[in-house]
């Protein structure tokens, strides 16, 4: 068969991602990326830990960074993207700093965090009162909280599930259960609600909970990818999500109800059999 006539592949830019070894969310990262844009993804080492401050710590040293983003590079990413809420506000601010020059002197490419990337998201919104909500033990919890007023932003309301282990598998009607918890019990309103969690899904649990809520809700997968598509002059791609949509976002402060989402039902992930031997 002649493929002369044909063109292309058609030319791509690189968006480098460094998670966690038990990431497994690779698809959702890919649903708010546009076309023209491959994300090269790459995991730090297994350790027999289950997730927890001390987890975070270690998937978060900076040799285990230096290593991950020195197999990125080959395929010249633009900007690299640690894809880790727990892993980049550990430390704190400072530790989030850090982090970011350890990638970048191991890369020579600009580098951001889930966490980073959440704060310039709540500055983006104007939001300094949020609802929360975690998957995390309530140890790992208060140290996002204590993260959050560090840049002066307050939690108002806070809902988790204590897990350790399989946050992937948490279906999206337990997401919004939570997000309903953590916004319905406040006496006062509040700003924006975020959904914590590389590993959690919440693509699709977005759009309901704007429209219900009339609140703007990010999510960590959210925040990380439109931060990292925004370094590279571009925009992350996502219907009825108020961080993205500049109009949506008009509307929710203008206090209007979001035009409802398509698909009345939010689909689970799939089931993914348990295996005791890895701990999340």
């Amino acid at each position: 068969m002649d493929v002369s006539c044909l063109s292309g592949p058609h030319p791509q830019r690189g968006l480098g991602v460094v998670a966690p070894f038990d990431f497994a969310l690779d698809r959702e990262l890919w649903r708010w990326v546009p076309d023209e844009i491959s994300l090269y993804v790459t995991r730090t080492p297994f350790v027999p830990v289950e997730v927890s401050l001390d987890l975070a710590r270690l998937v978060s040293e900076h040799q285990t960074l230096h290593e991950a983003v020195r197999a990125l590079i080959a395929a010249e990413p633009e900007v690299i993207a640690y894809a880790c809420t727990s892993g980049s506000f550990v430390d704190g601010a400072v530790g989030e700093r850090t982090m970011c020059a350890a990638m970048e002197a191991a890369g020579e490419v600009p580098s951001l965090t889930t966490s980073g990337a959440l704060i310039e998201a709540l500055n983006e919104l104007g939001a300094r009162r949020i609802a929360l909500v975690t998957p995390y033990t309530s140890s790992v919890t208060q140290a996002l909280e204590d993260y959050l007023a560090e840049a002066g932003i307050t939690v108002s309301g806070c809902s988790y599930l204590g897990l350790t282990r399989h946050i992937w598998k948490v279906p999206y009607r337990d997401v919004v259960d939570m997000a309903r918890a953590a916004v319905n019990r406040l006496p006062a309103e509040v700003d924006a609600l975020f959904i914590s969690c590389t590993n959690l899904p919440t693509y699709d649990a977005i759009p309901q909970l704007e429209a219900e809520l009339r609140i703007p809700v990010i999510s960590a997968n959210q925040v990380t990818m439109w931060s990292a598509l925004r370094h590279m002059g571009t925009h992350a791609v996502g219907p009825y999500q108020a961080l993205l949509d500049t109009a949506a976002r008009r509307m929710l402060v203008g206090g209007d109800v979001l035009p409802e989402p398509p698909g009345a039902a939010l689909p689970d992930p799939p089931v993914v059999p348990e295996d005791p031997a890895l701990p999340e």
